[in-house]
């Protein structure tokens, strides 16, 4: 039986596919529910629960329990490309450019979404190691969507358009050429007793969350004139985490979404450079990856931080 709601058929017709959805804020991208990639399901009965008496939620797709790998092709103008990928024009002449050089050709023919922004082209996970999400990292305009991320379905829109398919194609099999790029290339060994143990990492993840929220609250409550720089700040101390893999992306840009959403409208604030903000942030972050474990590590064993433990001792 097919629904009058179409936000709800599209859930389910995401569903029917074998991938696990979750409710969006209507309108927009974020989702409306916490820890979303846990509660993501095919389940018809949650569904329908969350998408009863016209919701309005748009549909999220958890990627990694619904074992795609999705490619997002941004086509916004407005900015040059890189050295590297000149003449492209965004993300889909970039994604060409990256085929042509590993010898292969554009791989489009899978199931594909226009998006407001650009296109995404879905492909199955391989099974033998887990694809991440990043941003930039294959080239500039093209990000992954994979363990850890979502997409916005099919059915679902925003107030600067809506996501359609493009191509009714099965979802293929992630092209090798793009398979050897998405893999994780070996660390070099290191030299005997250059490295510091590593913190637990229940310990090391309370540090992870202390540092979200705190950049989350310099961002909720920055002032007009300091808005833009404390965003820009937080985006690039989180996306550091997010290159030492102490933090999923999504994680990062939902937790400044929504620490920036009163912002909204103030000052001619849109929610169009929040978003391009938190992604500059995020992607600069991400080349200077931080792993907090060993970090901590050195912080806790270093003398200013001995100090600082000894005049709390002894105001104690």
């Amino acid at each position: 039986m097919t629904s009058r709601d179409p936000l709800l058929s599209a859930a389910l017709v995401a569903a029917g596919r074998g991938w696990s959805v979750f409710p969006l804020v209507p309108g927009e991208k974020a989702p409306a529910v916490r820890g979303w990639e846990q509660r993501a399901t095919t389940d018809r009965r949650q569904i329908y629960r969350w998408w009863a008496s016209g919701s309005g939620f748009n549909v999220g797709i958890a990627c990694g329990p619904s074992g795609l790998v999705v490619i997002d092709l941004d086509e916004r103008g407005g900015e040059e490309p890189p050295e590297t990928f000149a003449g492209a024009r965004g993300g889909e002449d970039v994604f060409a450019m990256l085929a042509s050089a590993a010898g292969a050709s554009m791989p489009v023919d899978t199931y594909a979404v226009a998006t407001p922004s650009g296109r995404h082209l879905y492909y199955r996970a391989p099974a033998d190691h887990v694809v991440r999400n990043s941003a930039g990292a294959l080239g500039w305009r093209v990000d992954i969507r994979a363990a850890g991320g979502y997409v916005v379905a099919a059915g679902s829109h925003r107030e600067d358009g809506a996501y359609q398919i493009v191509r009714h194609r099965p979802v293929a099999a992630l092209p090798e050429w793009l398979r050897s790029a998405l893999t994780p290339r070996p660390r070099p060994p290191e030299s005997p007793g250059s490295s510091a143990p590593e913190l637990p990492r229940r310990r090391a993840s309370a540090y992870v969350r202390a540092i979200v929220d705190g950049e989350s609250q310099a961002v909720a409550e920055a002032q007009t004139g300091t808005r833009h720089d404390t965003l820009l700040a937080a985006a690039r101390t989180l996306g550091r985490l997010v290159g030492g893999r102490e933090l999923s992306e999504d994680t990062a840009r939902v937790a400044l979404l929504h620490a920036a959403a009163g912002h909204v409208g103030i000052d001619g604030c849109t929610p169009r450079e929040i978003e391009q903000t938190i992604t500059d942030g995020i992607a600069f972050g991400q080349k200077l990856p931080r792993r907090i474990g060993r970090n901590l590590h050195q912080m806790q064993h270093s003398p200013l931080r001995r100090t600082e433990r000894s005049d709390r001792q002894q105001r104690s």
